[in-house]
């Protein structure tokens, strides 16, 4: 009985440092992605490359390399890197096909990879996005940039594959959920643009300037309102 005791024990203590071990890791994550940290983040990577069993971590390493890919390697490096990380959370999805983050970080490094595929590869990947975002939301409605990759989704691909009115509700949703997040009303002021409701889109662009930066994307931010000034002068 006192075995079974000590083994349960254990099982328990290993569980709760796994846990640990995610969370330790992704807040590391996010104050390195914040920063762009290029040499921070070859770090972290040569950190996860070592989970092979955990659906969570694998999934953080997934949505770390995208976002490595996103700012901090060469054009030319960006597809292999993309490849890898669809790789790494098919992986964490297939050990749980129950966690929304390990599905939000598959579908989108596989919207950033279908940038570099022909058109025809590219359409059977948007079906895959779709699936794997929705699923994200569905599982883990808390997941802001879930909403706000498909508002993207429904903005930037061609007729008729594209809906602004849908664009616009994933971005609103977004907006409910994290209010503070700069880049919500930046991409609201694309899609305004595009929509040709300019007055909206200056009013979107107008705030991201004047909002203060959030901080698990300062840098994503500041490139927001410097492209924001860009884009009021072209509306002028």
């Amino acid at each position: 009985m006192k075995r079974r005791i000590i083994i349960l024990f254990l099982v328990l203590a290993f569980s709760f440092v796994y846990a640990e071990g995610f969370t330790k890791l992704y807040e590391e994550f996010k104050v390195i992605n914040s920063y762009h940290n290029v040499e921070g983040m070859k770090s972290l990577l040569g950190k996860l490359e070592k989970y092979t069993d955990d659906s969570s971590i694998l999934a953080l390493y997934c949505n770390a390399l995208t976002e490595y890919a996103n700012w901090g390697v060469k054009d030319e490096e960006k597809e292999s890197i993309y490849s890898k990380a669809v790789e790494i959370g098919e992986k964490a999805v297939s050990l749980d096909p129950n966690n929304g983050y390990a599905h939000y970080s598959l579908g989108a490094a596989i919207g950033r990879l279908a940038q570099y595929k022909g058109i025809v590869s590219s359409l059977f990947m948007l079906g895959d996005f779709d699936e794997h975002i929705k699923k994200a939301i569905e599982l883990d409605p808390s997941l802001y940039t879930a909403y706000i990759a498909m508002g993207m989704r429904y903005r930037d691909v061609p007729w008729p594959m594209n809906n602004y009115k849908k664009s616009e509700e994933y971005f609103f949703k977004a907006a409910e959920i994290e209010p503070e997040y700069v880049n919500t009303y930046y991409e609201l002021g694309v899609l305004y643009k595009v929509w040709k409701k300019y007055d909206k889109a200056k009013d979107m662009f107008e705030k991201v300037i004047k909002m203060p930066l959030h901080p698990d994307w300062i840098e994503q931010g500041k490139e927001a309102k410097e492209n924001s000034k860009k884009e009021l002068n072209d509306l002028k």
